[in-house]
C-alpha cells in the first residue's frame, strides 16, 4: 500500500458553504455543511448578494471544523479541491479565494473542480464497487444532462436541456403554487397525497434522443392553474403536484432508458439535487432493471451541494497529475465537457 492521500474539498457555488476531508478518494473523514436555506426562504429563492456575504462569514470556520473533525492538519493535506464553476459568481469567488490563499500559504497544490462533475462523483462515495464506464443522469436546479463516464477523467456528453432544467421547473412551479423554498422537496411532499394520473401534462420528448425540454411543461402547469383560478374552480394542489412530478419523471426515465439501450452500459448513476427525489429513484431503478441495468444514487446528504463530492473529484484529478494555477478564476457558466 502506498501513502494515504488526503484531499480537502471546498464548495460554495450557491447557498451552502461546505468543506470536507476525504482519504484515498472514497473514505469520508469529515463533511461540514453550513446551509443558508432559512436565510433565503423569506425571499422565495437564493439572493446572490446575501449568499456571498454569508459565505464570507462561514468559509473559514467551516474549513477549520472539517479539518478538526477529520483530525488532520493542513500539513497532511495533499491537495485542495475547490468548485470554480458553474454557480453564482460571487459565491464561487469566496470558496475559490479561500482555497487559493490556503494553497499558496501552505504550498499545497490547487485543483479546480467542475461542480457538475462533482455531483457525478458523489456516487463513488455511496457505492464502493462503482467503476467507470457508466451512464450518468445529472438533474439539478441549473442542469439536466445525460453523459457517458468513460473513465475517471473522460466523459462524453450525450445530450442536455434546451431550456429549463428539471430542478428549475420544480422550483418555479412550487413558487407559483405558493410553496416554500426550496420547491423541489415541497412538490414531492405534496405529491404523496395526490393522484399522478389526475391531469395529463405534456411531455416534450424532442426529436433528438437525448435532449430535454421542460419549459413547455412548466407553462402548461401555470396555464392550468390560471385557467382554474379564472373559472373560480377549486384546485387540488396535491393532484397538480403529483401529475407534474410524474410528467418530469417520465421524461427523465424514458430518455435514460433510451441512452442505456443505445450505449449498452449496465450501470446508471443519478447526480444533482433532484437525485434526492424518491419517485425518480424508484421509477428509474425499475426501468433500468427491465433493461438489465443497475441504478446507483447518492445518499440524501450527498445529493445536495456538499464538499465531499468535490474532494472525491479532486482526488482522481490529483491522481492524474492535474493542478490548477493560482490565477484560476470563477467560471459561473462552466459546462459539462
Amino acid at each position: 500500500m502506498g501513502k494515504d492521500i488526503y484531499i480537502l474539498g471546498i464548495e460554495s457555488s450557491c447557498d451552502e458553504t461546505a468543506a470536507a476531508v476525504v482519504r484515498n478518494g472514497r473514505e469520508v473523514l469529515s463533511n461540514v455543511i453550513s446551509s443558508q436555506i432559512d436565510t433565503h426562504q423569506k425571499f422565495g429563492g437564493v439572493v446572490p448578494e446575501i449568499a456571498s456575504r454569508k459565505h464570507i462569514e462561514n468559509i473559514m470556520p467551516v474549513i477549520d471544523e472539517a479539518l478538526n473533525k477529520a483530525n488532520v492538519t493542513l500539513a497532511q493535506i495533499d491537495a485542495i479541491a475547490v468548485t470554480y464553476g458553474p454557480g453564482l459568481v460571487g459565491a464561487l469567488l469566496v470558496g475559490l479565494s479561500a482555497a487559493k490563499a490556503l494553497a499558496w500559504a501552505n504550498k499545497i497544490p490547487l485543483i479546480g473542480v467542475n461542480h457538475l462533475e462533482g455531483h457525478v462523483f458523489a456516487n463513488f462515495l455511496n457505492d464502493q464497487t462503482l467503476e467507470p464506464p457508466f451512464l450518468a443522469l445529472v438533474v439539478s436546479g441549473g442542469h439536466t444532462a445525460l453523459m457517458k463516464v468513460l473513465s475517471y477523467n473522460s466523459f462524453e456528453l450525450l445530450g442536455q436541456t434546451r431550456d429549463d432544467a428539471a430542478g428549475e421547473a420544480f422550483d418555479k412551479i412550487a413558487r407559483v403554487m405558493g410553496l416554500p423554498y426550496p420547491g423541489g422537496p415541497e412538490i414531492e411532499k405534496l405529491a404523496k397525497a395526490g393522484n399522478p394520473e389526475a391531469i395529463d401534462f405534456p411531455r416534450a420528448m424532442l426529436d433528438e434522443k437525448f435532449q430535454f425540454s421542460f419549459s413547455g411543461m412548466k407553462s402548461a402547469v401555470i396555464n392550468y392553474l390560471h385557467k382554474e383560478e379564472q373559472g373560480k374552480r377549486d384546485v387540488n394542489k396535491a393532484d397538480v403536484a403529483a401529475s407534474f412530478q410524474k410528467a418530469i419523471v417520465d421524461v427523465l426515465v424514458q430518455k435514460t432508458v433510451l441512452a442505456l439501450k443505445a450505449t449498452g452500459l449496465k450501470e446508471v448513476v443519478l447526480a444533482g439535487g433532484v437525485s434526492a427525489n424518491n419517485t425518480l429513484q424508484n421509477e428509474l431503478a425499475k426501468a433500468a432493471e427491465k433493461v438489465g441495468a443497475r441504478l446507483v444514487h447518492p445518499t440524501p446528504i450527498l445529493c445536495t451541494d456538499n464538499a465531499v463530492m468535490i474532494a472525491c473529484r479532486g482526488y482522481y484529478l490529483h491522481q492524474a497529475g492535474v493542478k490548477s494555477p493560482l490565477e484560476l478564476n470563477a467560471n459561473p457558466g462552466l459546462k459539462l465537457e
